[in-house]
């Protein structure tokens, strides 16, 4: 799967290699950053199709392509344009109806391919769910006879739609996928969610600014974002509550033997401590982002503590995230070895932002 952001919108490409193996991931990978790359340039579809049908193998043995692929091209205002290549009809969820409908487009021939064609305006909450076979043949032999079918999965996310995100719902599909298989998938299994909705914004500081005089601008951008304020760390909790004369109050409910408590201040979504709560944050969402939708999983977002709360939020309650790195050093944060010239907490912020453009999220980055 390719997920590339334009200034218009985004494309979305799930591609499913014919199979399983190496073969079928190369196949798939070539299809999606094919069609990525050449719709981000503003190459027509038709010209996009041509150059995938004609570049991938077709199967000497059942006479079809290699890889199959599903299109969703969904601008700001709304417009999602669809192709789809031998993959699963779309699945739309319309918020107003608060229902999912089947799309399967209208049918055209490109280079001797029926490709289907749609259009949808989207509303704000409206879903569109893309899924490879794997999603529609789960269970096949094991549950069911004929497979998990698309109505059952539509039954299903007529469940889920109106009350998650497209990022649960997406993780939710696929560990239930697994359960089908009972944890062995007899077909690759792939499922991408769509939801157009208002941006969502989090602010971050974290770590006091490498100079003291720039205390006072950092609080000051930060309080004027839009947005929710959050603060990790000791030290930039104390700069903020001094510059805006806040108390702090501790909630001792929240400790662990390994998450210190987070704090309260008055305007501040979230207070915690700052690189133990960043670091284990940091593993949450590496686990949420490499692995299915376990009980394990979550039920340790779910805890009461600070990296639980902080990932859930940076999970499910925002689209973007502004960073407001200090640069100042802590030196009992620093390690003897080599890895020490960047300050242990940058390199967990730097891993952090990067896990967070990874799952979805729009990230911008201010140093002080």
């Amino acid at each position: 799967m390719e997920v590339v952001r334009t200034e218009d919108g985004m494309i979305v490409v799930l591609s499913d290699g014919l199979g399983s193996g190496v073969k079928a991931h190369i196949l798939a990978t070539m299809t999606a950053k094919i069609a990525a790359t050449m719709l981000k340039e503003g190459l027509d579809i038709t010209e996009v199709v041509d150059t995938i049908v004609n570049t991938l193998p077709i199967c000497q043995v059942r006479k079809i392509a290699y890889s199959t692929f599903t299109i969703v091209y969904v601008r700001h205002n709304g417009e999602a344009s669809i192709i789809q290549f031998d993959n699963p009809p779309i699945f739309y969820y319309d918020k107003e109806g608060n229902q999912v409908y089947k799309n399967s487009g209208v049918a055209v021939e490109i280079n001797g391919k029926k490709v289907y064609q749609s259009k949808i305006q989207l509303q704000k909450g409206d879903c569109v769910i893309a899924v490879s076979d794997g999603v529609i043949h789960a269970g096949l032999g094991v549950i069911f006879n004929l497979g998990w079918t698309w109505e059952n999965v539509a039954q299903y996310l007529n469940r889920l739609c109106p009350k998650h995100n497209s990022l649960y719902i997406s993780k939710a599909l696929i560990a239930t996928c697994r359960d089908l298989y009972d944890g062995k998938p007899g077909d690759d299994t792939t499922a991408v969610a769509i939801q157009l909705k208002e941006p969502k914004y989090i602010n971050l500081f974290t770590g006091p600014p490498l100079h003291k005089e720039n205390d006072a601008a950092v609080v000051q951008q930060l309080v004027q974002s839009p947005g929710k304020k959050i603060i990790c760390g000791g030290t930039a909790a104390n700069i903020v509550a001094r510059e805006l004369n806040c108390d702090m109050q501790m909630d001792l409910t929240t400790v662990t033997a390994q998450i210190p408590p987070i704090t309260h201040m008055k305007g501040f979504e979230l207070v915690t401590e700052g690189i133990l709560t960043l670091r284990e944050t940091l593993e949450q969402l590496k686990l949420f982002h490499t692995h299915s939708l376990t009980r394990e999983i979550s039920g340790r977002i779910k805890e009461k503590n600070g990296a639980a709360m902080l990932t859930q939020i940076l999970l499910y309650d925002c689209t973007h995230v502004n960073f407001f790195v200090g640069r100042a050093v802590n030196p009992a944060h620093q390690s003897q070895d080599a890895a020490s010239a960047i300050p242990m907490k940058l390199r967990i912020v730097g891993e952090l932002i990067n896990m967070l453009k990874k799952i979805g999220k729009v990230v911008y980055v201010h140093y002080y």
